[in-house]
């Protein structure tokens, strides 16, 4: 286990709003067999068990069941049928929250990202666009950064990210402000102010 793995107890330290906070400016690193990636996580969002915006909210289903494991467990879940997003459990156990994480700012295996995100299917089969990807767009936005990272729920979803090759590391900047403001891209729970990203930062989603 690599030195700056953050543990258990940090994950349980903190409810759903602070750790969604707290995540920011720790690393997300992921050491796959084709290589390391890795990026500052700048930009998140909260969702609580009280939220309508929220999958726990109302009823516990098989798709959620990670969100009522013990904090720190991942979970990733697939929207419009084609892209993933990758989620931090949060909370006590039993209790269905869990942080998303929303952008990143790339550390390691920037050429690795790029080749991920350029894979596209065409008549069947994965073939590599020859259009280029900004080093700020790779991880800017949810299904983005799961794409660049290399994260797959088949593979990732319901582990915990202090094991396996998937996990977050400590922060690798401080001191910023945290700009606080409305979660995007959902149609429930829309004025709650549940998403945090470090301010003025460049690869924070649009």
């Amino acid at each position: 286990m690599p030195a700056n793995k953050l543990p258990k107890e940090f994950y349980q330290a903190y409810d759903t709003l602070t750790l969604a906070q707290k995540l920011l400016g720790c690393e997300l690193v992921h050491e796959s067999q084709e290589g390391t990636t890795s990026g500052i996580i700048v930009e998140t969002e909260a969702y609580l068990s009280d939220d309508p915006a929220c999958h726990a909210y109302n009823r516990r289903t098989p798709r959620t069941e990670p969100m009522y494991a013990a904090a720190g467990t991942v979970y990733v879940y697939l929207i419009y049928g084609m892209y993933q997003c990758v989620n931090v459990v949060s909370n006590k156990e039993g209790i269905g929250e869990a942080v998303l994480i929303r952008a990143l700012q790339p550390t390691s295996g920037a050429n690795l990202m790029e080749m991920r995100r350029q894979l596209v299917v065409r008549s069947g089969k994965e073939v590599l666009s020859p259009k280029n990807i900004s080093l700020k767009e790779l991880c800017r936005g949810p299904g983005k950064l799961v794409k660049a990272m290399g994260i797959e729920k088949s593979v990732h979803n319901n582990m915990h990210f202090t094991q396996g090759p998937l996990y977050i590391a400590e922060p690798l900047i401080s001191g910023f402000d945290i700009n606080i403001s409305q979660r995007i891209g959902i149609n429930v729970g829309k004025d709650l102010p549940y998403r945090f990203s470090v301010r003025d930062n460049l690869f924070v989603s649009k």
